[in-house]
């Protein structure tokens, strides 16, 4: 079973201040742990909001905004994607991460369950999104 954690972004990540060297320190060697255990298939931060955009969709209709957005507690800041036998090993691996907000400030890492091409049945479409090896949505 695949899962992503998802770190949510604060007032800090969003103003773009990067971690002291000790805590990108903390943070390597749990991403080392996490790699040593076999789990982790991708692990990334992500950069403020002001340097993204959002597309939104209505029917057929579709428009961009800019950001930075503002509502920071709905914003991914970064994350992992693990592969572990079970839901309690997710659990398990997300309550050794250290605060993943570097300024200690309170937080959540939110588990969420990856579909894989087998939840959708099969289909022609399904087959289609296996020859072509679409990265998270293949086994």
């Amino acid at each position: 079973m695949r899962f992503m954690m998802i770190v949510k972004a604060s007032a800090n990540s969003e103003a773009g201040v990067m971690p002291t060297e000790d805590m990108l320190a903390e943070m390597g060697a749990y991403n080392a742990q996490l790699a040593a255990a076999g789990i982790l298939r991708e692990g990334m931060s992500l950069q403020s909001s002001a340097k993204g955009a959002r597309i939104h969709f209505d029917g057929d209709r579709k428009w961009v905004v800019d950001g930075p957005f503002a509502e920071t507690r709905e914003l991914i800041a970064g994350f992992w994607l693990i592969e572990v036998a079970s839901r309690q090993e997710a659990i398990d691996w997300a309550l050794r991460c250290p605060n993943p907000n570097f300024d200690g400030s309170p937080t959540n890492i939110e588990l969420r369950l990856v579909f894989e091409l087998e939840d959708f049945g099969s289909s022609e479409a399904v087959e289609d999104m296996r020859e072509l090896d679409v990265g998270s949505l293949s086994s």
